[in-house]
């Protein structure tokens, strides 16, 4: 991903490319309209980009209501076509004398449901079938069968992004439609805490407090907890990441979303200029480090896998607040105007966010101590 045409400082796009550089040569994204549907996709130019070899992600956009379904039906198209060349493959290493051809198919039987070790099987296959595919036999005319969708061999990385306005809202019914199925496809959700694309309307992921379109006078309620909805689940990969605060954190999540053979979603705390953030955008990332650092974001990660071993598959990366919550708030427009406009009001409500958050991060912590 380079070159986009967001607004300065964004904070999706660090997120998006992130996930372009660990895994953008065998990408499949399927994108919900907002933001990330402008700056991803604005003809007649795209930032999404290819490797030395051509290699990567393939692209499309898709409604507000209905992407999860989307990237799902993606993901269900790959499954029946890779189905019918895994038969033939199969078929194929049953039926040639050749040695290295048997090897090749097999090698890539044996890869077959990992993304990260399949491109080089595949490659091996390809090579082997061209070959054979001259041979006046049945196994050259298999070969130019599987040869017909080569660019189909390999195991992609389905990717499903989307902004919070899609995913705790507008899509959330598809959202969680998709991650009950089991399906291996993985959200990326970039939480801006507002319906950043059509004006700065309040989202179910506006926290309490924050002054938005239709929340005026500041939010009443607080933040849905789309994370514990699909940690509920129990076979869903979960993780809430903030880059600025730990990058190691944030890098962990993605490669062990995207290796996990089931749903997997990633919540990524995204500033955005509607925030109103005090020194501006340039200093977005450094807004996620003190957001973490004063308890109003919290980051983990929720692996199945570990559950599978006897483990604790939660496992909470924040450490207790160092910093005052008051005090990051009121270093941002959309909770400090509040104070001038409505300033009781203001007070009740800051009170009720500090208390919210604090006893979030209380709940995470005996999750984390099971």
């Amino acid at each position: 991903l380079e070159f986009s045409g967001a607004c300065a400082g964004c904070g999706e796009t660090p997120y998006a490319k992130l996930a372009t550089q660990l895994f953008g040569d065998r990408m499949f994204i399927a994108n919900a309209t907002g933001c990330s549907s402008i700056w991803g996709g604005s003809a007649p130019a795209t930032p999404y980009t290819v490797n030395k070899k051509g290699f990567g992600p393939a692209w499309h956009n898709s409604l507000f209501e209905d992407n999860a379904e989307f990237g799902y039906g993606m993901a269900l198209g790959q499954n029946a076509i890779r189905a019918r060349l895994k038969e033939d493959v199969t078929t194929l290493r049953d039926m040639v004398d050749k040695d290295d051809v048997k090897a090749a198919c097999q090698a890539y039987l044996d890869t077959l449901t990992s993304s990260a070790e399949s491109r080089k099987a595949t490659d091996a296959l390809i090579a082997k079938l061209e070959e054979i595919k001259t041979c006046d036999c049945e196994g050259g005319k298999l070969a130019n069968k599987i040869l017909a969708d080569k660019d189909e061999l390999a195991k992609k990385s389905m990717w499903i992004l989307g902004g919070d306005g899609w995913a705790y809202d507008i899509g959330f019914g598809g959202l969680d439609h998709v991650i009950a199925s089991g399906e291996d496809v993985n959200i990326l959700v970039f939480d801006t805490e507002v319906y950043s694309n059509t004006g700065g309307q309040a989202s179910k992921a506006t926290p309490i407090g924050s002054v938005a379109q239709f929340a005026a006078t500041g939010k009443g309620q607080k933040k849905k907890d789309l994370a514990a909805i699909a940690m509920s689940y129990g076979y869903v990969y979960v993780a809430q990441v903030a880059m600025g605060a730990n990058y190691n954190q944030c890098i962990k999540a993605f490669v062990e979303a995207e290796s996990y053979h089931g749903p997997s979603i990633i919540i990524c705390y995204a500033p955005c200029i509607n925030h109103g953030i005090k020194g501006g955008m340039g200093i977005s990332q450094l807004e996620e480090k003190k957001a973490v650092e004063a308890g109003y974001w919290n980051m983990f990660r929720f692996d199945p896998r570990l559950a599978d071993e006897g483990k604790n598959p939660f496992q909470l990366d924040s450490k207790a607040p160092t910093a005052s919550y008051r005090d990051f708030i009121m270093g941002e427009v959309r909770y400090n105007a509040l104070t001038r406009a409505f300033p009781e009001r203001a007070e009740q409500l800051f009170e009720k966010a500090e208390k919210i958050a604090a006893d979030k991060f209380d709940h995470l912590t005996k999750l984390a101590q099971n």
